[in-house]
């Protein structure tokens, strides 16, 4: 069995398609759109084959539910290649004004990562397997 897709549901639908579109490198399909409903969604298919759909609909306008970060259970986890990419991603994320949560760090599960937020305050945290310096 494998994992299809992760959802979650924004009340800014172009805003978290572009944010996961320029900083995690997602490619967004068409959005989708049934005018009855007023549902909205993207697909955005990353280099690993995982895909991540973001969705909307009138009733989450300002309604969103994820304002406040430290009750938060879930999170998203994004892969990078190497530590050196992991620090060069945490400061893109950082300059844009992005807040760095904890992190960039050695983690006890041999990770080493950092901890962020999309737009809409869903936890990410963005990893790769931690490679001790022979320095």
């Amino acid at each position: 069995m494998t994992l299809e897709h992760i959802g979650i549901w924004t009340d800014e639908l172009e805003r978290l398609k572009e944010y996961y579109a320029l900083y995690m490198g997602g490619i967004a399909n068409q959005k989708y759109s049934n005018p009855l409903t007023g549902f909205e969604s993207y697909f955005l298919s990353f280099a690993s084959g995982a895909r991540l759909e973001i969705m909307s609909k009138p009733e989450l306008k300002g309604n969103n539910t994820n304002n406040n970060p430290q009750q938060q259970q879930m999170h998203l986890a994004f892969g990078l290649n190497s530590m050196h990419e992991v620090d060069e991603k945490a400061v893109l994320l950082r300059q844009a004004g992005f807040e760095i949560a904890k992190g960039p760090r050695k983690t006890g599960d041999g990770y080493y990562e950092f901890e962020t937020f999309d737009p809409d305050n869903n936890r990410i945290e963005v990893a790769t397997k931690y490679i001790e310096s022979k320095c």
